[in-house]
C-alpha cells in the first residue's frame, strides 16, 4: 500500500512557499520549484493560488501573521509616539526572519495583514487627535521607512572581486567625515538595531513635532 496523501490546501501550499523562501530566496520561489516540493503539478497551484503576485501577497501575509499574531492599541497613558515605534519594530523582526522579507512584503499586492497593521496604527492616531490625512502621512513614512530600511540591511554585501582594488585609506582621505561618523556611531556595544532605532525616532520625532506646530 502507498503512503497516505496529504490534502492539498491553500494553508499547506502557503507554508510550503515560506520555506522554499528561506530556502532559496525570493528568486527561487517558484511555481515549478514549488509544485516540485508539494509533488504535484504546476497547474494544481492555481486552483489556490492564481498567479505569482497572489502566492507573494501570501507569502507576505504568511510572514506578518508570524510575528503579528496580536494587535492591539496603545494604553491610554502611552504616548503615540512609543507605540509606533514599538509597531515599526515588530514589522522589521518579521521581514528580518525571511531572507528578503523586506522584498516580498514590497512586491506584495493588498496584503490583509499589512492593511490590518495600517488600519490599527491611523486608527490609533486619529483617536489621539491627528488629522486622518496627516495620521496616513506618519504611518506612511514610518511603513516605508521600514520597509526600506530593512530592504538595505537584506541587501547582497560585495563579493570579494567587487572589492578587489578597493584604497580604504584614498576613501578615508576622500571621504573624512563619513568615515568618522560610521567609526564614531559603531562603538563598541553599539548595534544596527540602534541605528534602526535612532533612525526611526528622528522620523516619528519630525512628525510629531509637525502635529504639534499645526
Amino acid at each position: 500500500m502507498g503512503g497516505t496523501k496529504v490534502a492539498l490546501d491553500r494553508q499547506r501550499i502557503v507554508a510550503e512557499a515560506v520555506a522554499l523562501l528561506d530556502a532559496e530566496g525570493l528568486d527561487g520561489v517558484t511555481t515549478r520549484k514549488l509544485a516540485a516540493r508539494l509533488g504535484v503539478q504546476s497547474p494544481t497551484l492555481y486552483w489556490h493560488l492564481p498567479n505569482k503576485a497572489a502566492l507573494v501577497t501570501a507569502i507576505a501575509d504568511a510572514i506578518l501573521d508570524q510575528e503579528f499574531t496580536d494587535m492591539a492599541p496603545p494604553d491610554p497613558e502611552q504616548p503615540w509616539q512609543d507605540w509606533l515605534g514599538g509597531l515599526a519594530g515588530r514589522l522589521r523582526r518579521a521581514l528580518l526572519a525571511h531572507p528578503d522579507g523586506a522584498r516580498v512584503i514590497s512586491a506584495a499586492q493588498l496584503s490583509r495583514t499589512m492593511a490590518a497593521i495600517s488600519e490599527l496604527a491611523m486608527s490609533t492616531l486619529v483617536a489621539r487627535g491627528i488629522p486622518l490625512r496627516q495620521a496616513r502621512v506618519i504611518v506612511l513614512t514610518v511603513e516605508r521607512f521600514t520597509v526600506g530600511h530593512v530592504l538595505e540591511e537584506q541587501a547582497p554585501r560585495p563579493d570579494t572581486d567587487a572589492l578587489k582594488g578597493f584604497d580604504l585609506a584614498t576613501f578615508t582621505e576622500q571621504h573624512p567625515t563619513l568615515v568618522a561618523a560610521i567609526t564614531d556611531y559603531f562603538q563598541p556595544g553599539r548595534t544596527v538595531d540602534d541605528l534602526f532605532g535612532d533612525c526611526l525616532d528622528v522620523v516619528i520625532s519630525g512628525a510629531a513635532s509637525k502635529t504639534a506646530a499645526r
